[in-house]
């Protein structure tokens, strides 16, 4: 636990009354977007003591929280209930209330656009439309994936606008976010926070607010530094994924069980780190945050060609699975044409509800497009529809059938949720496609399944 900061004689006066009220706990904190990131943040700042106001563009997702009632699965309606219910939360769709807040932390989406280019427009329109509204004395932390140089070029400048200095008047630092959703071991106050800031001032601000919170700080020199610890992280794991992958299309030519050779080379202990092939990449991080750091390279006359080439390789990987399917039923004696496929997860990993970029969708649609008919069953996703995607082009099944799985001239299980027997799976079904290796404990009627 980082120790608590005493004020400093040389600090600011707007800074020495914020950093009286963070060690007092009469702080307010601002949390600016409320889903996966921001409402873990926000329970975790009322846990600890804190009052909260929450920002979101969402007007259902206030609704609910205000009736006490959670919209992400593995946070249960009663604890956002005791949230409400204390008196010391409350969420609005009023960024005008933004200088109610002591603290904000931006919790919000940079997905990439159409042509693979960092889109900022969520930060940028939100900043802008708060900070006419913003006061001496507040703390602004962002906490979205973005590119080195961000924090400084893009927040910096809107929030000087109106005439505030930043590390005199108001304070600017960056802490990547690290939620792990569905994640039972790590929570938002365990997990270790890298903080880095504008000026010494504001470091020492975010420092006290952050240390208050979480369990242990990883303070850096800046912070384009820490906007780089968050990139270095998620390409880590992007390279490779990326890697096996590759080595289970080539594996799949040479007839070898690539989840057998990687649970056998993950007995070394040490040197090696297992990583796992699937039908592509998902989540909000892993598949957006490398593009980040590629564009910014180009500014430098630099080619990232490993996180170019990773992300070609993992974008690839639906289309693989569409292929790998469809000469799997063809080799059943049915073309895809017309086939009733059955597709057993759309959530972008195991037991969550979260869609955001999960590879299913796209296998859905390129099914689709060959004229397959589709239906899914996910126990976490009983029904999807999001402004980007729009409805899913799938009909949900509210449970998993025998019935349904003998309908099937193909069961394609593109998430390996635990809550699905996969024995009965194999049992029932015609043809199992599995691309997660879920049904590596079946012991019979292997024949009928086809690794993707």
């Amino acid at each position: 636990m980082t120790k608590k900061n005493s004020p400093s004689r040389n600090l600011p006066a707007a800074a020495r009354q914020l950093l009286k009220k963070i060690e007092a706990h009469e702080a307010i904190g601002g949390v600016i977007g409320l889903g996966y990131v921001g409402l873990p943040l926000v329970l975790l700042i009322n846990r600890k003591g804190f009052r909260s106001l929450g920002f979101d563009i969402d007007p259902k997702k206030v609704a609910k929280l205000k009736a006490g009632r959670s919209y992400i699965e593995h946070f249960p309606d009663a604890a956002i209930a005791e949230l409400v219910g204390g008196g010391r939360f409350e969420a609005t769709t009023d960024f005008a209330r933004a200088g109610e807040a002591d603290t904000l932390s931006i919790c919000l989406p940079t997905p990439l656009d159409r042509n693979m280019q960092p889109d900022l427009t969520a930060i940028k329109t939100t900043m802008t439309a708060m900070a006419p509204h913003l006061r001496p004395g507040q703390l602004i932390i962002l906490e979205s994936t973005t590119y080195p140089g961000t924090t400084e070029e893009v927040l910096q400048p809107i929030l000087e606008g109106g005439g505030l200095k930043v590390g005199r008047d108001i304070f600017l630092a960056f802490s990547p976010e690290r939620e792990d959703p569905g994640n039972p071991q790590y929570s938002a106050a365990n997990i270790p926070k890298v903080v880095g800031a504008v000026t010494p001032v504001c470091r020492e601000l975010v420092m006290a607010y952050y240390g208050a919170l979480f369990e242990r700080l990883v303070p850096v020199s800046d912070c384009c530094t820490a906007e780089m610890t968050k990139l270095l992280e998620n390409i880590y794991r992007c390279v490779n994924i990326a890697l096996v992958n590759e080595l289970k299309l080539l594996t799949q030519r040479m007839d070898i069980n690539i989840w057998e050779v990687i649970e056998a080379a993950s007995t070394k202990p040490f040197g090696f780190q297992p990583f796992y092939p699937g039908p592509g990449l998902g989540g909000h991080c892993i598949p957006i945050d490398p593009f980040y750091l590629s564009w910014k390279a180009r500014a430098y006359d630099f080619t990232t060609r490993f996180i170019d080439l990773a992300g070609e390789i993992n974008t690839r990987m639906p289309y693989e699975v569409v292929e790998r399917t469809v000469k799997a039923l063809g080799e059943s004696g049915r073309s895809i044409k017309g086939a009733k496929i059955l597709v057993l997860g759309v959530a972008y990993k195991k037991n969550v509800d979260d869609i955001r970029e999960s590879p299913a969708l796209k296998v859905i649609r390129l099914l689709k497009e060959r004229g397959a008919e589709i239906s899914y069953y996910d126990p976490h996703v009983p029904f999807f529809r999001s402004e980007r995607h729009g409805e899913l082009p799938a009909r949900s099944l509210k449970t998993l059938t025998p019935k349904a799985l003998r309908a099937a001239d193909a069961v394609l299980i593109l998430t390996d949720h635990d809550a699905v027997d996969y024995e009965t799976v194999v049992r029932h079904a015609r043809l199992v496609v599995d691309t997660r290796n879920a049904t590596r404990a079946v012991k019979s009627g292997r024949n009928k399944i086809v690794r993707a």
